[in-house]
């Protein structure tokens, strides 16, 4: 069998290349990813497991969603507190609280909005305490579910973030928990962006700085102990495209806020998104042996969507990659070989290559007469 390798693409006057301009942040860790395409922008520690504060809320949150989701909770569900989330997440604690009282009857929306919005360790302990039975097997939960998540580094041993020393999650895990919760519940995402909620009669506002400063910003969760500095997991949207950062480790709630909206700012302004290919675009072809149609389309499987540091456009090159001639039959849809795409300075990206159509085998005399003429001519 031949090795075909076809330059297909060379992307290239899409748009003017503009210079490079690297970043730097006070954070002690830092990220930026594409939420569309899951790619990552900028990096700095990102899979250091470190305390994340209320960021790690967005694990007790997405619990919640989840169970909504799946029916056996609803939002008009009341959930009671007891006495040891009153105490261990009220105002006498020092933290962050929704103001609940012992034996107050709490609907799941008031909860969940008491954990975005007020942070509440409290609204977070009722929670645990209702779907678990216990905070401690909540956090036995939120560790089965970030495995089944795939979040590599990451332990938890409250609903809170308060500090523990087995509450521990990375820049990079927050960043994938943030794609997973805007992806798996577009219904529940807007309580995010609320800026404000009043319960018993206390009206507390959102601490997302971005919410205030940046337009297209809607999430996520702060984040601030003495341990983890100020934190930031924040997602925004700008036209069609949308990023989430994650940032920890900072000084100041101003530093927080200041680094937030650069990072994000740079992030829409140095890079975008291109789809190199659409689903169903004929690639290229590839022989075909025994089959009833010398050669089959190949095509890739769903649209190929890039993102792309505006420096790089002129240096984005495409290669079709397959063993050739495939032996019949074939079924639309099969994988033949990879498409790599290569950018200058990255790691290249293999994407599936697969037929477009369906090529049934020939039958017997084909097959003879197909022996023949290799015999006679050779692969051709």
């Amino acid at each position: 069998m031949n090795k075909k390798m076809g330059l297909v693409l060379l992307l290239s006057g899409i748009i003017g290349a503009v210079n490079a301009q690297a970043f730097e942040t006070a954070a002690r860790n830092a990220i930026l990813m594409d939420y569309d395409t899951g790619e990552y922008l900028f990096e700095k520690n990102i899979t250091e497991a470190v305390p994340p504060a209320s960021m790690s809320k967005l694990m007790t949150v997405y619990i919640l969603m989840n169970r909504i989701k799946d029916g056996s909770v609803r939002l008009d569900d009341i959930f009671t507190v007891s006495e040891n989330a009153w105490r261990k997440g009220g105002a006498a604690t020092g933290g962050s609280t929704m103001f609940l009282a012992i034996g107050d009857r709490v609907s799941v929306e008031d909860l969940i909005k008491g954990i975005v919005i007020q942070s509440g360790n409290d609204a977070c302990i009722v929670v645990a305490e209702n779907i678990a039975g216990s905070e401690e097997d909540f956090a036995l939960l939120m560790n089965k579910t970030a495995h089944e998540l795939g979040l590599k580094n990451s332990s938890f041993a409250n609903s809170t973030g308060l500090p523990h020393p087995d509450q521990k999650m990375s820049m990079e895990d927050l960043a994938i928990l943030s794609q997973h919760i805007i992806r798996e519940f577009p219904d529940l995402y807007h309580y995010f962006s609320e800026k404000d909620f009043t319960y018993n009669n206390i009206k507390q506002g959102n601490r997302n700085p971005l919410l205030y400063t940046m337009k297209g910003a809607d999430g996520l969760k702060t984040g601030h102990t003495e341990e983890a500095g100020f934190c930031l997991n924040a997602s925004a949207t700008k036209g069609n495209r949308r990023l989430i950062e994650v940032m920890s480790g900072m000084s100041s709630n101003k530093e927080r806020s200041e680094e937030a909206e650069r990072l994000m700012s740079w992030g829409f302004r140095e890079f975008d998104n291109f789809k190199l290919f659409n689903s169903g675009d004929i690639i290229s072809q590839a022989k075909v042996w025994y089959g009833v149609k010398p050669s089959v389309n190949l095509t890739v499987a769903k649209d190929v969507l890039k993102t792309i540091h505006l420096s790089q456009t002129d240096n984005v090159k495409a290669k079709a990659e397959f063993d050739e001639p495939v032996k019949a039959p074939i079924v639309a849809g099969q994988e033949i070989g990879k498409m790599k795409i290569k950018i200058h300075g990255q790691n290249p990206l293999y994407v599936p290559l697969v037929a477009a159509e369906n090529v049934d085998e020939v039958g017997l005399l084909g097959r003879f007469w197909a022996n023949v003429k290799y015999f006679i001519f050779g692969a051709k």
